[in-house]
């Protein structure tokens, strides 16, 4: 009889942990990633994606967006783990604000912890990751642009590829990489067909 593989918690259950893993009412984002290090593109994304699901500020999406373009970019260019600026490293957050969020999202979160595992994960690996990056680039791109109505897709875009990436999900990556590529398209043709409109109205 083979032994059986212990099996590994799953992304909201490792983001728990690690919230608990420091006593007070604040965590730092270095003490946040610290114990999920090997994961930490996947978990910072989930970080990012916060702010669409929250009352925040008008031009928090451009915000955001650079930081999603500039953790593409980290991608892109080959680096194992994220590099963090020291003061954002040392930025506080709320722990109970974080885990408030973890409920808000669990329907999300559970679905997709349903559907996840571990397949095709050569695509979660170099050099594949170039291509995460690239898609990374675009999302941030399209969350940094004022378009209306949003939040929420894009939001939901960067939970699917945090957790395709913390899961080793390659099949869900593909489906996060088609996904961006289907709106950056419809969104381009949408634009000149606007322009177009404009251009004959006046």
């Amino acid at each position: 009889m083979t032994p059986t593989q212990p099996r590994e918690d799953k992304t909201a259950a490792l983001l728990r942990a690690a919230l608990m893993s420091t006593p007070g009412e604040r965590i730092t984002i270095e003490q946040l990633l610290e114990p999920l290090r090997r994961r930490a593109f996947g978990f910072l994304l989930l970080l990012l994606a916060i702010p669409n699901f929250i009352p925040v500020p008008l031009g928090i999406g451009g915000i955001m967006g650079v930081l999603v373009i500039a953790l593409g970019l980290e991608m892109l260019i080959g680096l194992e783990h994220p590099w963090i600026p020291g003061f954002l490293r040392q930025r506080t957050m709320s722990r109970e604000g974080l885990l408030r969020f973890l409920d808000r999202i669990a329907p999300m979160t559970n679905r997709l912890e349903k559907i996840c595992k571990p397949r095709l994960q050569r695509l979660t690996q170099r050099p594949f990751t170039f291509a995460s990056g690239a898609i990374m680039i675009l999302i941030g791109l399209l969350l940094a642009l004022p378009i209306p109505f949003t939040n929420y897709v894009f939001g939901g875009m960067l939970i699917a590829f945090a957790f395709a990436l913390v899961e080793h999900d390659g099949v869900l990556l593909l489906v996060v990489w088609a996904t961006t590529v289907a709106i950056v398209i419809a969104s381009a043709t949408f634009s000149r067909a606007l322009a177009d409109l404009f251009r004959h109205m006046f």
